[in-house]
């Protein structure tokens, strides 16, 4: 099985991807399923049209799509709420966004939000590669505060922090890297042959619309592992993660 971990459906300020086409593209590639947030406007401010967005085209989805939970932890109590909203709804995973909701990794805000996804056993992923409040560095130390939920560091630091990659895996146990951008000879053979990483530790996504989703399955495809730990880089251990 084929798992997308992240894709964005909605309308970006330069890119935009749909429902239908989502799927047209996830049924030429082979991919069985993809997790999805919605775009960086939902992400920032609008959460609860970005949450309705994702969950509806999951319910619609025949169990294609598993959606993210959004909220900006700028809401406080409010925010907390909508996340146990968008679970009722159907939301199986939280994603953060330090950049486009303001604040930094380290400075207890999103703490709420990330008691909740402990709470309910949901994985979150956090963009990262933008400085300064959105790096593999401080995720690895937040994740340290919580053993229990895993992380998947978004990028995994792309372009300019993928250096910081490596180091962040081997700080904390429970972060996960994803795969969209990184080349395999390079970023991806250096994280698989790390014997405190490995490949378990990393999942596929193809971060669409931002890339060309041929070219981030295809990446991964031609990567020389076995296929044993190719099975759990593409679906396996994203599929763990979610129960």
């Amino acid at each position: 099985m084929i798992i997308d971990a992240h894709v964005r459906l909605g309308r970006g300020r330069e890119v935009s991807l749909d429902v239908a086409g989502l799927l047209s593209t996830m049924d030429e590639l082979g991919i069985d399923r993809a997790l999805v947030a919605p775009d960086e406007r939902c992400v920032a401010y609008h959460n609860r049209a970005g949450n309705e967005l994702v969950t509806d085209a999951a319910r619609e989805s025949a169990g294609r799509l598993v959606p993210y939970a959004v909220a900006n932890p700028w809401r406080g109590a409010e925010a907390v709420e909508e996340l146990a909203r968008a679970r009722d709804a159907g939301a199986r995973a939280l994603h953060v966004d330090s950049v486009l909701q303001g604040f930094d990794l380290l400075d207890g805000l999103v703490d709420p939000l990330l008691e909740f996804a402990a709470d309910n056993r949901w994985p979150v992923y956090v963009r990262t590669g933008t400085p300064p409040n959105a790096l593999p560095l401080p995720l690895a130390s937040l994740a340290l505060r919580y053993p229990e939920v895993p992380f998947v560091m978004g990028r995994s630091g792309a372009t300019d922090f993928w250096i910081d990659a490596a180091p962040a895996l081997r700080q904390a146990s429970n972060l996960y890297g994803d795969t969209c951008y990184a080349p395999w000879d390079t970023v991806l053979n250096e994280l698989g042959a790390d014997p405190a990483i490995g490949t378990s530790r990393l999942v596929f996504s193809t971060d669409a619309p931002y890339t060309v989703p041929r070219a981030e399955l295809g990446r991964v495809l031609d990567w020389p592992i076995d296929d044993s730990a190719r099975e759990q880089v593409l679906g396996g251990t994203i599929a763990r993660l979610l129960g």
